[in-house]
């Protein structure tokens, strides 16, 4: 792939804007060299204003989502894609994000640009286990892991039960829920089910990926140890 449609589909600007730059000296490689448009050069030597090229197509990020921010390009109000580089919404392949969090929950999700893999994580197959923590308005009354647990809990307005999940009670108001699948507002939706309200959710881990030290609004890019730790069995429930 020509670097000028390679640039171009990472963001950085049409092909015309990115023909600009190597005509403006701004796009090297990494000893500081003036590349030129035809020039063939590895991915990991070009740099642009200096800075190393973003990843190839197949990026993957986990990001820290804070309350008030939504999983849309669309949406009037604040996005998830404010929190990244302005570039990221223009990658070719688009990168989306991997199922969504309500504009009220808040913790870790995935975005790529991977179409395969976003399909293999969000699989009913794949039974990733993602892991809620809850606050909720009225004291948990003590059935409820068994309830969540039995594999016939029904959702309104729904005719499927829901897949067993497991239930760890961290304070009177306080609660752990490990799910494999993601059904619409599902652990909203459960508590509900069983009579309580959440008041927060906060989601700390996908599969065997913690979010660890990343601060709200803070991401970060994965690379293929994060993604076998990922899907690594050892690491749900």
């Amino acid at each position: 792939m020509k670097l000028v449609k390679l640039i171009a589909n990472l963001g950085y600007g049409s092909r015309k804007d990115v023909a600009r730059m190597f005509r403006e000296g701004r796009i090297t490689d990494a000893d500081g060299e003036v590349l030129y448009a035809d020039d063939e050069v590895e991915h990991a030597r070009v740099r642009v204003d200096g800075e190393p090229l973003d990843p190839p197509a197949g990026m993957v990020l986990l990001l820290n989502k804070p309350v008030g921010y939504t999983c849309s390009t669309r949406d009037p109000g604040r996005i998830v894609y404010d929190l990244l580089p302005p570039r990221f919404r223009l990658r070719s392949p688009l990168l989306s994000t991997v199922g969504r969090l309500d504009r009220d929950t808040s913790g870790a999700l995935l975005l790529t640009d991977d179409g395969a893999l976003l399909h293999r994580i969000v699989s009913p197959k794949a039974k990733l286990a993602k892991v809620y923590e809850a606050t909720l308005a009225s004291d948990l009354r003590g059935d409820e892991a068994a309830a969540f647990a039995s594999g016939t809990l029904m959702l309104e307005s729904e005719d499927t039960p829901l897949a067993p999940a497991g239930l760890e009670v961290l304070g009177p108001r306080h609660a752990r829920l490990t799910l494999t699948e993601g059904r619409y507002h599902q652990v909203r939706r459960m508590f509900a089910a069983v009579g309580n309200h959440v008041e927060t959710l906060h989601r700390p881990r996908i599969g065997g990926l913690p979010l660890a030290d990343l601060a709200p609004g803070q991401w970060r890019l994965l690379d293929h140890r994060d993604l076998k730790v990922l899907f690594d069995a050892d690491q749900r429930g």
